[in-house]
């Protein structure tokens, strides 16, 4: 359903559906659809998932407007955020905490691994080299962070997202990251470091509503 969502959303809003739709109409059935989904899981849901969905849906709203209407490192097709977007980020953040766990305590560092002389290789080219401070803080996440596997699954499936959503035009990265001096692609490789990001600000809420005193730690 979220694979589904997320593809088949990102095709109808991008193409109009295939030109069947007005452009300024074209992210409407998109909206609906997704918040309708939305609304149904926080329905049947328990009260964890509940807060979980809040709270992503609070982090990613201010977060999505701060970097594509202040810092500017993407635009939108239509310039401002799309309203389907912070439902989105909820998709994902479930959809990769399903993929984590199919995945074995000990492989979050090697998942890594392919990724590392393709962010060397931009560096070196001169065409990605904000990969190499966001691979440290993806590193940093899963060394450090409650949940190495959800970050690690987090990087693959955000860009796979992104790569989805470039190639089709919903969204474009800026080469030069304003405000740093620092290069990036379209979408940058390493794109999944602001979703381990979130996903640490929804585990620490999580923690602070259902009183507990820390996060649980995973190997």
């Amino acid at each position: 359903m979220y694979i589904g969502t997320i593809a088949l959303g990102l095709w109808f809003s991008a193409t109009s559906c295939n030109g069947l739709l007005a452009d300024e109409y074209a992210e409407w059935p998109v909206n609906i659809w997704c918040w309708g989904l939305f609304a149904w899981y926080y329905r049947s849901g328990e009260r964890k998932q509940r807060i979980e969905m809040l709270t992503v849906v609070a982090f990613a709203t201010p977060m999505e407007l701060f970097f594509s209407e202040v810092w500017l490192i993407y635009e939108y097709q239509r310039d401002l955020m799309p309203l389907f977007v912070p439902a989105g980020h909820y998709f994902l953040f479930d959809l990769g905490r399903i993929c984590a766990d199919k995945i074995k305590e000990n492989w979050a560092l090697p998942m890594l691994l392919p990724l590392v002389p393709v962010v060397f290789y931009g560096a070196w080219t001169g065409g990605d080299t904000s990969a190499v401070l966001l691979l440290v803080f993806v590193l940093i996440f899963i060394r450090l962070g409650p949940q190495p596997r959800l970050y690690a699954a987090m990087v693959w499936a955000a860009l796979a997202m992104e790569i989805v959503g470039t190639s089709l035009g919903n969204w474009t990265w800026a080469s030069e990251v304003p405000w740093t001096g620092l290069t990036a692609w379209n979408p940058p490789l390493l794109v999944g470091s602001f979703y381990c990001l979130g996903d640490v600000l929804v585990n620490l809420a999580v923690v602070k509503f259902e009183g507990k005193d820390r996060l649980e730690v995973h190997a």
